[in-house]
């Protein structure tokens, strides 16, 4: 059966590979990606779909009701995927307003959407929600992975916006019926993300002899899952998943940021050995507040019920995602300059 797609967010970093990938392996769908290209989106990216008959781009805000009302009656989406966040953590300890308006009240303006379109709601419609590890707060190395059972114990603005979204949409599944789902994920790598991110940040900045800046003693740990891999776990979810569960997608894969530097550093002077060895480059800075140390989530849940596993190891992966950054200069460049905006 084919489905009507509507993509908030998806002139983001996961959202638009998301949607190349949705396309390539779905033919007979239609997807609409709407986005309000704030600083992180980058209309750029999926250019080349744009004259395409499946893909419609629409620059809209998540938070605008009329709008969505409006897609609903035209599209007949029977399928919402919800990227659509303000995601980093440092600009939302820096201004944590954007983090509620867009992560909370447009959260909230999509399910009211969602919920008046599908009164009652098509027998295949779904509801994705794609949410973050960071709402289980901070593990300490002796704790065991987070599962989907875990409480929630946010420590940014960013986190506690993303686990009150989750809250929201669980309260439309209970109270309204609404067929949604939700998934949690750990770190994405890969091409497209937007160069403030930790691995394109410091790809860049060593390529260009700039200092890699890392927080505190750099041993904070994080588990880090290549972009396609998240994108078949979505899928997964969508096609295979039971409403109202919630799904925690994860590489197993735990590095310290300390590693990953030294990682991104070997296969940029590998790439380019003119300028090695780069380690002088590495910079301790004042650890960033709040800092949570490690992160770590349990995915037995999806690989059991619906066979999902992630097909990238790290070592080729992060080796792959530098070089597709030092390959693929003029897209990170009109991001640097900012002319992508124009």
């Amino acid at each position: 059966m084919n489905r009507t797609l509507l993509v908030t967010g998806g002139a983001g970093f996961i959202g638009s590979n998301f949607i190349r990938r949705w396309l390539d392996d779905h033919p007979g769908d239609r997807l609409v990606n709407l986005d309000a290209l704030t600083y992180a989106g980058n209309r750029a990216t999926l250019r080349d779909l744009e004259t395409r008959d499946d893909y419609r781009f629409v620059h809209g805000d998540v938070r605008d009701a009329g709008l969505l009302g409006q897609l609903f009656e035209e599209e007949g989406f029977d399928t919402v995927v919800h990227f659509a966040a303000e995601s980093h953590v440092d600009r939302s300890i820096l201004g944590p307003s954007a983090f509620v308006e867009t992560n909370v009240r447009g959260t909230f303006v999509l399910l009211e959407a969602a919920r008046a379109a599908w009164s009652p709601a098509p027998e295949n419609a779904r509801f994705l929600h794609v949410s973050t590890d960071e709402v289980y707060g901070t593990l300490s190395p002796e704790d065991p992975p987070w599962t989907e059972a875990s409480p929630y114990e946010p420590s940014s603005p960013y986190s506690a916006t993303k686990a009150a979204s989750d809250h929201l949409v669980r309260s439309y599944i209970h109270t309204f019926d609404l067929p949604a789902l939700i998934t949690h994920c750990t770190n994405n790598y890969g091409p497209y993300q937007f160069p403030e991110k930790l691995i394109p940040l410091m790809t860049l900045n060593a390529l260009m002899g700039k200092p890699l800046p890392i927080y505190g003693d750099g041993l904070q740990v994080r588990d880090w899952l290549h972009v396609e891999d998240h994108c078949d776990a979505i899928t997964a979810v969508i096609e295979r998943g039971r409403i109202g569960e919630t799904y925690d997608v994860a590489s197993g894969e735990g590095h310290t940021n300390l590693e990953i530097v030294h990682r991104i550093l070997a296969c940029v002077d590998r790439l380019h050995p003119e300028q090695a060895p780069r380690d002088h480059l590495i910079t301790h800075v004042t650890d960033r507040l709040g800092h949570d140390r490690r992160y770590a989530i349990d995915p037995a849940k999806i690989a059991t019920e619906l066979g999902w596993r992630p097909r990238h190891e790290f070592e080729s992966g992060i080796e792959a995602t530098v070089a597709w950054y030092l390959n693929n200069e003029g897209w990170w460049t009109r991001i640097l300059d900012g002319s992508y905006r124009d």
